[in-house]
């Protein structure tokens, strides 16, 4: 297990950017800048095989329309899994989009989105990943907003494999991020900034081809590897889909001619 405090030097490296991206506060704040000519992006040093993945983030205020700030665990090679949060900007007074994805052996079309319940900008929260060999679970602030359960029973592969590490960046997307495109990136309010803090990995460190975590751990402190949703986090979830979910793959009907994906009849 590892149980990560929130010295980002120890955890995390800077991998692109020039500069623009810095580890400030004694190590206890990241953040990633984006101007004109370049975005900026951190990883974590270790690769995880299952965790609860906590970050909190404040994302870029005012108008970010044209900008995205993905926060994604991957792995590597041509059939990767991946697990995403990205956020949308949006002009000013308009909510941030949180776009969520699942990829599985190089196969994702898996998008929900989501409006928030708050300003993201005002503050710091807290964006969870909860990844066990039961199921994924996306949470802001503790509220579960998405689940992807294990369905290899019914032939849909799940991330189970292959070591992810974390991954953010901060980049320009005004092609397709806003209003799909519509609304440009406006440079003369430049540099973008968003901010990290707070990072918390409860998981399994790969590592030499191994995993630090032994399958049978019953400790208290992975009780996560086993973790599912009790009835007021279900109760949570559905509060969160009712009100605040914009976009689902399983309700897009026209997106897929041939049919819906086959998890889609199991959620």
């Amino acid at each position: 297990m590892a149980a990560s405090a929130s010295n980002f030097n120890n955890y995390f490296d800077i991998t692109r950017g020039h500069g623009r991206g810095k580890i400030v506060n004694n190590g206890e704040v990241l953040t990633l800048s984006l101007d004109k000519s370049s975005g900026s992006g951190f990883q974590s040093k270790n690769e995880y095989l299952f965790g609860k993945i906590d970050m909190q983030l404040k994302l870029v205020p005012g108008n970010s329309a044209g900008t995205v700030t993905a926060y994604y665990l991957s792995s590597k090679g041509s059939t990767w899994d991946e697990i995403d949060f990205e956020f949308l900007g949006n002009l000013s007074g308009d909510p941030y989009i949180l776009h969520t994805n699942v990829f599985s052996q190089g196969k994702g079309n898996r998008e929900q989105q989501f409006y928030l319940w708050f300003d993201p900008t005002a503050d710091f929260h807290t964006y969870s990943i909860l990844w066990n060999p039961q199921s994924i679970i996306f949470s802001v602030d503790g509220t579960p907003i998405r689940e992807f359960k294990n369905m290899e029973s019914i032939g849909v592969p799940f991330p189970k494999n292959q070591p992810m590490r974390i991954y953010s960046s901060l980049w320009n997307a005004d092609d397709w991020a806003t209003r799909g495109g519509l609304v440009k990136t406006d440079w003369t309010q430049a540099p973008f900034t968003a901010s990290y803090r707070n990072f918390n990995a409860d998981a399994c460190v790969w590592s030499n081809g191994a995993s630090s975590c032994k399958p049978t751990a019953t400790s208290t402190n992975s009780a996560w590897f086993s973790q599912e949703m009790d009835s007021a986090k279900q109760q949570r979830l559905q509060w969160v889909q009712k009100n605040y979910m914009i976009y689902n793959y399983c309700n897009d009907a026209n997106r897929f001619p041939q049919g819906l994906p086959p998890e889609c009849s199991m959620s």
